[in-house]
């Protein structure tokens, strides 16, 4: 299947972006609370786990571009429940904690550029989904893009 523009370019920024996360710049490093540096390691804990129940919910359908692959069937259980994209829910988080654990800010802006990249790409993503699968709009209303949705 020939891969869109669009989702090639989606997917070498967000490659970009996790290089770039691997570098540091120590001008950018601050002190935290020892509690701080401890909340970062079960952000980056909690980040893993929803990493590997995402991958094994998706199981063959995993793909990094944004859309889905052919013979692909809509997924509304375990995590996507209740998140649309718990992949990116734990990639923010793990790489999130992992900045406040080692007090980057340089990480913590990487992280943030990864939020807006992955709002981009999840909007162009649901796009394809919408396209592709009848009930996505209903799936969409019930459940939160990132995080589950807050019912009051």
């Amino acid at each position: 299947m020939k891969r869109s523009k669009a989702d090639i370019i989606y997917v070498l920024i967000q490659f970009v972006l996790f290089i770039l996360f691997i570098l540091e710049i120590a001008q950018l490093r601050f002190v935290l609370p020892d509690i701080v540096s401890t909340v970062g390691i079960i952000g980056v804990f909690i980040g893993f786990i929803i990493i590997l129940i995402s991958l094994l919910q998706l199981n063959k359908y995993l793909s990094p571009f944004p859309s889905p692959k052919p013979g692909s069937s809509l997924i509304q259980n375990g995590l996507y429940k209740y998140i649309r994209h718990p992949m990116y829910t734990g990639i923010l988080m793990l790489l999130l904690g992992y900045s406040i654990y080692v007090s980057s800010g340089y990480k913590l802006l990487v992280t943030f550029l990864l939020f807006v990249l992955f709002t981009f790409k999840s909007r162009y993503e649901e796009e394809r989904l919408a396209g592709s699968f009848k009930g996505y709009s209903g799936y969409k209303k019930k459940t939160g893009r990132f995080f589950p949705k807050i019912k009051v």
